[in-house]
């Protein structure tokens, strides 16, 4: 697994990159301590996962992120932020983004975190996704339509409304009384049949269209 590390701090940066380098399945390609040096990094080594911190100078990292998902969606970003409360944490997921951990994380758990992403998974905790639905109420007020929902199974459907409640695939399963191997199946028919993303994508598409709220 292929990964660029980009954070303007200097000691933050190295020590994710030792981190993440010492993983048996992770090699780190590159690194950069802004957003301009974060897309030639992208560019020049086309990771499978990006790991951002929000603020960069030159470029941020939630326009550093757009650019990565238009340009080069086969590389997933995973947002870095210093509080879980972040006001820019929502605008990164909108911008593409697969997830976000906090800066003090553990080092197994980053592990884990670059994993999850690379996967497919959404990184956002349970709490972490009620406030990002929340926050997509008072920025869309207004439902909008999304295409693809007449298209869903009536399994399809129970799937989305749990992903869309922060639950994990083994939860998904224990809930819907299914193997973990059947909702990634129904998971990845979701995301194809309305067009998203990854996870983070589904919660958000859940919400502006009604179907969570």
């Amino acid at each position: 697994m292929r990964v660029v590390v980009a954070d303007d701090q200097p000691v933050v940066r190295h020590g994710f990159a030792a981190i993440l380098d010492a993983a048996p399945d992770i090699a780190v390609v590159g690194s950069a301590a802004d957003g301009r040096e974060l897309l030639a990094a992208v560019a020049a080594h086309a990771p499978d996962v990006a790991v951002v911190d929000v603020r960069m100078p030159v470029l941020d990292g939630i326009a550093a992120t757009a650019r990565i998902t238009r340009d080069h969606p086969a590389t997933r970003v995973l947002v870095l932020t210093t509080f879980d409360l972040d006001e820019y944490v929502y605008d990164a997921l909108q911008a593409g983004a697969s997830g976000f951990l906090l800066k003090d994380v553990p080092a197994a758990r980053l592990v884990e975190g670059v994993r999850a992403v690379a996967d497919g998974s959404m990184l956002l905790g349970p709490n972490v996704t009620r406030r990002l639905v929340q926050d997509v109420a008072t920025r869309t007020p207004d439902r909008t339509p999304v295409d693809g929902l007449d298209a869903l199974t009536p399994r399809e459907h129970e799937v989305l409304l749990a992903v869309a409640r922060g639950l994990s695939n083994a939860e998904v399963a224990a809930e819907l009384w299914v193997t973990e191997q059947t909702v990634k199946t129904h998971v990845a028919a979701v995301l194809r049949k309305l067009g998203r993303r990854d996870r983070v994508q589904l919660v958000i598409a859940a919400y502006e269209s009604g179907l969570v709220g």
